[in-house]
């Protein structure tokens, strides 16, 4: 990684290579091949070996697919979890925290995006053990702070996965933010914020798979952050994947 990926989350040199319009048909074709086994019941680790062996896709491209992939009946399920962001007016949030900051700086620093069958917002980075603060990063913290403080929550909850290491001076930051604007914030580090979200009596905001699978109620705080604040982002549409067939590529 060079000096200018660690100030930025932007696209990686050969990113406009693997995902041109050549590239987009084969991955359009495997979406949707994913999800017709998964809505067969495949398992998900099988069945995404099988497609991307069938198309040939390399180690990101099977990101891609992977993340934007779901069954029609975890589609369903989701959806009528989701409330509309006005809902949250006078509840208590329990946000994702490394899941949307990540995916805000992704946006402001044009790297890729995928709009998934679920209807969510997914970017492409990892965090392996360690997360860099970018240079967008506190510029992030204060446009989602500005656009949930808009809809008046009663009070905001950050969780971050506490082995990540730099995780702590984020939810510093995060804390100095909210004192700075007088917002009734929290960010706490704890083991597993995915098991803490999933048994959590607050409205959820995260993308997360595997949380809006088990969470009560969700916000698609991603969805709307990109319709309203970057409309321009550089996405890539696999949200009709479910409902048609994908074009045949050679």
């Amino acid at each position: 990684m060079n000096s200018h990926e660690q100030r930025h989350r932007n696209a990686h040199l050969n990113d406009k290579a693997l995902f041109d319009n050549r590239q987009l048909l084969k991955l359009q074709d495997a979406v949707y091949e994913l999800c017709w086994l998964l809505n067969r019941g495949y398992a998900r680790d099988s069945a995404m070996q099988l497609v991307a062996d069938h198309h040939q896709i390399n180690k990101l491209q099977r990101l891609v697919v992977s993340r934007a992939a779901c069954s029609r009946f975890n589609r369903e399920a989701r959806k009528a979890k989701c409330l509309p962001i006005e809902k949250i007016k006078g509840r208590p949030l329990v946000i994702d925290g490394f899941n949307l900051i990540i995916t805000v700086e992704t946006a402001m620093a044009g790297g890729l995006l995928l709009r998934c069958c679920d209807g969510c917002i997914r970017d492409i980075a990892s965090v392996h053990g360690t997360y860099r603060q970018v240079n967008e990063t506190r510029q992030a913290i204060e446009l989602i702070g500005n656009a949930v403080q808009s809809f008046a929550p009663e009070s905001v909850l950050w969780l971050f996965d506490k082995p990540v290491s730099n995780s702590g001076r984020l939810a510093a930051m995060i804390r100095n933010i909210a004192e700075i604007q007088g917002w009734n914030w929290q960010a706490e580090l704890v083991e597993s914020p995915d098991q803490v979200i999933s048994g959590s009596e607050k409205i959820a905001i995260t993308s997360d798979s595997a949380i809006l699978d088990r969470t009560l109620q969700w916000v698609n705080l991603g969805a709307y952050l990109m319709t309203t604040y970057f409309p321009e982002a550089w996405r890539i549409d696999f949200s009709g994947a479910l409902d048609k067939p994908g074009q045949t590529t050679p």
